[in-house]
């Protein structure tokens, strides 16, 4: 069944633009400027928030946690933290000292305590780059550890490598309605629907947060 659009964002103002990821109230997309983010909170008015992060080259994106990976194309990897996403602010670039140099998708997999970005890098082939393990960073045990980027790996294709498939999500994943999907035949805690997000942050429609700096005393 084909479902009508809530709301279209388009020109002027995005300029052809070559992918999105969505985390949670935010999207962001790239385009021929560099990154742009859009709160999604009420879907059918998507607000533009804050200003274009300028990447050169900027071919596709995939957010995981509070960083955002930029398939940057000639430039190689653009690592974008986005802990508040209404500021995005590049971290660093990586490139492998110039091996990584036609860089068109990007896809994040952990694997026990390590985590890994498979890369599909044009004439290059497929590539691995490791992101952080116990060996790289003694802080792995936290919720969004700061990557310590490595290549580790190259496999040459024998066209040129343009986009990469996901992982299987293991026993988190749902489907379109939000019931939970049965993988390896194991069951747990699956992610939640839209309308268990929604009632994270919306009371009678209107959107509410929280600080570590109140404005009043408690009541």
């Amino acid at each position: 069944m084909r479902q009508a659009s809530t709301a279209e964002v388009g020109a002027p103002e995005l300029v052809a633009p070559t992918g999105v990821a969505v985390q949670f109230r935010y999207a962001f997309i790239t385009d021929r400027e560099g990154l742009k983010v859009y709160d999604l909170t009420h879907l059918d008015t998507p607000r533009r928030v804050g200003a274009t992060l300028p990447i050169m080259d900027a071919r596709n994106i995939y957010v995981a946690r509070t960083y955002a990976y930029v398939s940057a194309g000639a430039n190689g990897i653009a690592i974008v933290d986005v802990e508040t996403p209404a500021q995005p602010r590049l971290d660093r670039m990586f490139n492998a000292g110039g091996a990584l140099n036609d860089v068109n998708d990007i896809k994040i997999g952990m694997v026990s305590s390590s985590q890994f970005a498979f890369v599909a890098d044009g004439r290059n082939g497929m590539r691995i780059v490791q992101l952080f393990s116990p060996k790289s960073t003694h802080e792995f045990y936290g919720f969004s550890p700061q990557p310590v980027l490595q290549l580790i790996a190259t496999w040459k294709s024998s066209t040129p490598a343009l986009a990469i498939s996901k992982g299987v999500d293991r026993d988190r994943a749902v489907d379109e309605s939000g019931n939970q999907l049965s993988v390896f035949g194991r069951r747990g805690a699956r992610p939640l629907n839209a309308a268990e997000m929604q009632r994270m942050y919306l009371r009678a429609g209107e959107l509410y947060t929280v600080t570590d700096t109140p404005p009043a005393p408690p009541q």
